[in-house]
């Protein structure tokens, strides 16, 4: 764990769930944090429990889906800590449906947080780390970005799709600079994905697979911990995680 400790790692999405949980579990270990999320009072709370632990974190209004919001997580980690090591790309939303209920609000909700999020937090960190020579990139897809959730997940799984595209398009484009990149492919685990749905059938299907299935939030932060831990010259740059119960 000591290639944790006193790393610089901005968490998106930081608010609850996974990204609280990973938050949290690296805080333990080290590593300095710089929160973004959309809801600041439950970020700020996150903030002072770690700092109550004798950890170091700071929280910042973020919604990822505004440019300008990433890019000023980006400078609050700078002005902080003079650094930025690790962007763990978290926040995502998982409005299921089928293409037939016409969600088109929600699509393009998706696509903004989903990928243009990813893109926007790649945009706001890569100049850093290519100075410095270092850095690592962490994106949250998931299993649907590996098998399409035909039926109720067809635009979710698109975005997902996205994020696997660009997490290996990025890793190819940053080799030279040093810079990690790792796509994590979460299964269903414990977290607010699950009451995203404003379609009443497909939101009950969800809610009733993941109580079915689901598996702490620790077992994806751990998986983020293992990525950040190894040495700089090892990149694990994909993890799938699930599950042992989860059929796809």
């Amino acid at each position: 764990m000591e290639n944790i400790t006193d790393k610089v790692v901005i968490i998106t999405g930081a608010s609850s769930g996974l990204g609280e949980v990973a938050a949290r579990h690296l805080a333990e270990r080290g590593a300095k944090l710089v929160l973004g999320a959309r809801r600041l009072e439950r970020l700020q709370k996150l903030a002072d429990d770690i700092k109550q632990s004798g950890g170091q974190a700071v929280a910042v209004a973020c919604d990822v889906a505004r440019r300008e919001d990433v890019e000023q997580l980006a400078q609050t980690a700078l002005q902080t800590f003079g650094r930025i090591d690790v962007l763990v790309n978290n926040a995502g939303i998982m409005p299921m449906a089928p293409l037939a209920a016409l969600k088109v609000e929600e699509w393009d909700k998706m696509i903004d947080v989903n990928v243009k999020g990813v893109l926007y937090g790649i945009a706001a960190v890569l100049p850093t780390m290519q100075a410095q020579k270092s850095g690592h990139i962490i994106n949250l897809s998931s299993v649907a970005g590996l098998k399409v959730s035909g039926g109720v997940g067809t635009v979710y799984s698109a975005t997902k799709f996205a994020v696997k595209a660009i997490g290996e398009g990025l890793r190819m484009e940053t080799a030279a600079d040093n810079i990690r990149v790792t796509t994590l492919y979460p299964g269903a685990v414990e977290s607010e994905l699950k009451f995203g749905s404003s379609d009443e059938t497909a939101g009950a299907a969800m809610q009733a697979f993941y109580e079915a299935n689901e598996i702490p939030a620790d077992s994806v932060a751990r998986a983020v911990a293992y990525a950040i831990e190894q040495p700089a010259d090892v990149a694990v740059n994909e993890i799938t995680i699930r599950p042992t119960r989860q059929e796809f």
